[in-house]
């Protein structure tokens, strides 16, 4: 049973940085994938050209369009489960940057963003197969000029947990602003937890990723393949050994697996939810917010991966990177009756 314990109430349980992108969903087959020489099943960013050019391909409207960005739906989900959560972003003075801060805010998250800076915020083209994988092409608009001036300190110190979208590595001022955060939240008795986002962060930018995780950080997320990448091993068991040399604690999701979770003392295997995916998009920063939420709410760690493997498996069930909150509601009550 999932029992709410004692803990240091702060404003925020999670202050999330990352990019501000505008998710466009779309269905598509394998061949629009293979004869647009898109690489499948991978996180690539494009010129705003070559996002237009597939649009254009597409001919049609987004079946779902939302304010999102990795930690952004992290946050969202947080605050879906009754978390108080806080996001640092840049978006553009156009109709889509008015869109994600509205939209932001309607989700019930606190942010930094007012729409007032001229340039073109960012967008991610979401291309989901019949197979549930999701490819995504993104633009990355005003977002690649996000930096220190950014991040509100003054909030950052109000927070249980500092979340760091491992995506922002790609840009020197993203990488800059992650590392300052990082170093303040920690001055400051933060806990600081990073995603490492992407098998192609992790392949491209392990350097940076070092980085913004400096001495060590207290948490980890990662999916098996980033992992094996960012420690150099094949193998679950070394890979999580290894991975104890960067983070105190961590979580290796496993997709039809489940997870593993390291708590710091001990290994937990977290048993998986058998469902009918219809699109993975979303399901990692799910587990993430559904994670955070639980350890900053009293909950044990293996209590709280098990809520947050509860709450991927039902958003691979639905076209869209995150849940309805009514469904949150349920999921977490489901869980609190056990």
């Amino acid at each position: 049973m999932l029992e709410t314990k004692a803990f240091e109430m702060k404003k925020y349980h999670v202050y999330g940085m990352g990019n501000a992108l505008v998710d466009m969903e779309f269905k598509v087959e394998d061949q629009f994938i293979e004869s647009n020489e898109v690489k499948k099943g991978l996180m690539t960013l494009v010129e705003e050209a070559r996002q237009t050019e597939l649009l254009s391909a597409l001919g049609r409207l987004p079946l779902k369009k939302a304010c999102g960005g990795s930690a952004a739906n992290s946050v969202i989900a947080i605050s879906q489960f009754g978390g108080n959560s806080y996001y640092s972003c840049k978006v553009a003075s156009d109709e889509m940057g008015k869109f994600y801060v509205e939209d932001l805010q309607n989700e019930g998250v606190a942010t930094n963003q007012h729409p007032g800076t001229t340039g073109t915020t960012g967008k991610c083209l979401v291309m989901v197969t019949p197979d549930a994988e999701r490819t995504m092409n993104t633009y990355l608009g005003i977002t690649a000029t996000y930096g220190e001036d950014e991040i509100n300190q003054s909030e950052l110190e109000l927070a249980e947990y500092l979340y760091i979208e491992g995506y922002l590595v790609a840009t020197p001022t993203g990488k800059t602003a992650a590392i300052k955060a990082r170093e303040h939240a920690q001055k400051n008795g933060v806990k600081v937890a990073l995603s490492l986002s992407d098998p192609s962060m992790v392949e491209y930018f392990h350097d940076g990723l070092l980085e913004i995780i400096g001495e060590k950080v207290d948490l980890i997320f990662c999916n098996e393949k980033e992992a094996y990448h960012f420690v150099g091993e094949n193998s679950l068991e070394d890979a999580s050994r290894k991975l104890r040399d960067f983070a105190h604690t961590f979580a290796i999701t496993l997709g039809e697996q489940g997870a593993l979770i390291y708590d710091g003392e001990n290994y937990h295997q977290v048993a998986p939810h058998k469902v009918e995916a219809v699109d993975s998009n979303g399901a990692g920063d799910m587990f993430a917010g559904a994670f955070l939420y639980g350890i900053t709410h009293g909950h044990s760690y293996p209590e709280s991966a098990a809520l947050a493997s509860r709450a991927a498996a039902e958003v691979v069930t639905h076209f869209g990177p995150r849940i309805p909150k009514e469904l949150a509601s349920k999921i977490l009550k489901d869980y609190s009756a056990k």
